[in-house]
């Protein structure tokens, strides 16, 4: 059955060294790496072949005045296996006129298949001001924007990654396609709502291995959510054969499992 990975990442040196990652590496007992040691592609495609995972949609990390890994960067990972990695952009919403010429450009002349910016870096919620003419250039371009929702694993405000703010980013932009990722917990029932109520806003499950996915999480994939949910991992926080353990466990039938894993991403990301 086909994999699609919807949120990931071939880091740089400055992405998997930056100190604001420290409390994930807390987390999953991870030593802190090397700063200067670069990180080949290979890398990426062999744990991507290690889970049967056929493409990987990679993204570029800007924060307030860092960029951790750079959109070029990014097109650099994927020219290096394009059969296997889909780029994302990412834009510095601090400058809204070159964000929307960047984000042109990712999209007219590098092919990348989405925008993403996650609130927690700016802090700010996806409903403030700066946000807005990336929406516009998504719409105009035709490409998903893509975001973090739920709490923040690193030292970071959470509130901004509450799920409502999309339910207002959706009513002002009905022709937005927005996929959201991380789960929303401990917001997941506020996600699930988001979703259900607007036709082009979508979840994917970045950042959980299947054994931490809420129940309400898979009670939607299990009913009327079966179109509305993606498979993530935030590789390489999480490896794609960890996130898929106990992937048999979610009990979901074949059709939903197939949209889970492939379908929906190669329909919202045009793949």
């Amino acid at each position: 059955m086909e994999i699609i990975d919807a949120w990931a990442q071939h880091p740089t040196p400055r992405h998997t060294a930056d100190p604001i990652f420290d409390s994930l590496r807390r987390w999953n007992r991870q030593e802190a790496p090397d700063p200067d040691a670069e990180i080949p592609v290979s890398l990426t495609i062999g744990a991507m072949d290690e889970a049967n995972v056929s493409t990987s949609l990679i993204s570029a990390w800007y924060a307030p005045r860092n960029v951790m890994i750079s959109n070029d960067e990014v097109a650099s990972f994927v020219a290096e296996a394009p059969d296997r990695l889909v780029g994302v952009g990412s834009v510095d919403i601090s400058r809204p006129m070159e964000a929307v010429a960047e984000i042109r450009r990712c999209v007219e002349e590098l092919g990348f298949k989405a925008i993403r910016v996650l609130p927690w870096l700016w802090e700010v919620p996806p409903t403030d001001r700066r946000f807005y003419p990336v929406y516009v250039a998504c719409c105009e371009l035709n490409v998903p924007f893509c975001t973090q929702i739920g709490h923040t694993g690193p030292l970071m405000p959470s509130e901004v990654g509450r799920p409502f703010y999309l339910d207002q980013v959706a009513l002002d932009f009905p022709e937005l396609t927005v996929v959201a990722g991380h789960i929303g917990y401990p917001w997941t029932d506020e996600a699930i709502a988001v979703a259900t109520k607007h036709e082009r806003v979508y979840i994917d499950t970045s950042a959980y291995t299947t054994k931490r996915y809420p129940t309400q999480l898979v009670d939607f994939m299990r009913s009327n959510g079966a179109s509305k949910v993606l498979f993530g991992t935030n590789y390489p926080m999480i490896t794609p054969a960890r996130a898929l353990a106990n992937l048999d466990g979610l009990e979901l039938n074949d059709e939903t499992k197939a949209l889970f894993l492939a379908g929906n991403a190669r329909r919202v990301f045009a793949l």
